[in-house]
């Protein structure tokens, strides 16, 4: 169900209740250390240049710390599962959104592929926006089509599969061993996707299951577009200042 045939939230105190929200999110966000940006951290950086051969646990601890704070991943599936009732419908769409960024990752490491960083962030930041507009019904509104949402999470999983082996590039991994703590790494990933999942559908379950769920989903999704929006600032702006 998409937010277009919900009718109400264009009240005027609604509506500034809803930015008076977005702003504060937005607030909240430009106060974030860039440490939560799912960059290497540079102990990691440090850790893995020093090691060789199999390691599968380090890996895994990575790839799981990497999906936990990667706020702009996180934020995407969020968008995805905002409308997302049953587990098996739940199960599809992650299902297709990891089958997409594990291809691109391991296919990315192997073959060297080094997209920037910055543009790739900037992509994923233009995900969330997408999800955000498609939960609001916009596509339907505006050009009377509705986008498959499987082959966009698919597409996106590729694209944030990029984003994922840009940034693990950036450990330059011994080649000893490379692809088993690849392997590793993208367990690692899952295992921190599930968790972070599960902790979203929980606090979505009791969202649910409130009066105010209904009220607040569109603000939802608009301090969620404004969010990727910015996102794709930022990023855009890393790019232009690092050309």
């Amino acid at each position: 169900m998409y937010l277009n045939c919900i009718s109400g939230f264009a009240a005027p105190a609604r509506a500034r209740r809803n930015m008076l929200l977005s702003m504060l999110v937005i607030l909240l966000a430009f106060s974030i250390d860039t440490a939560f940006a799912h960059g290497v951290a540079e102990g990691d950086k440090g850790y893995i240049q020093e090691i060789s051969g199999v390691m599968l646990l380090p890996f895994t601890y990575l790839g799981a710390k990497h999906m936990v704070t990667g706020y702009d991943h996180l934020l995407f599936l969020f968008g995805v599962i905002f409308f997302l009732y049953r587990l098996k419908d739940v199960g599809i769409y992650v299902t297709l959104f990891a089958v997409g960024h594990s291809v691109t990752l391991l296919f990315g490491v192997l073959n060297s592929i080094n997209v920037s960083s910055y543009l790739v962030d900037a992509v994923i930041g233009f995900s969330v926006v997408y999800k955000a507009l498609d939960n609001l019904g916009a596509f339907q509104r505006w050009f009377g089509v509705q986008p498959n949402t499987k082959v966009a999470t698919l597409i996106f999983g590729l694209i944030h599969g990029f984003g994922l082996a840009t940034k693990i590039q950036d450990f330059e991994i011994a080649e000893d061993g490379l692809i088993t703590n690849l392997i590793a790494f993208n367990v690692g990933v899952e295992i921190g996707q599930l968790l972070a999942l599960s902790l979203i559908l929980i606090l979505m379950g009791y969202w649910r299951r409130s009066g105010s769920f209904w009220r607040h989903a569109y603000g939802a999704n608009v301090v969620m577009m404004m969010l990727g929006f910015m996102l794709m600032g930022y990023q855009l702006t890393g790019l232009a200042l690092n050309i």
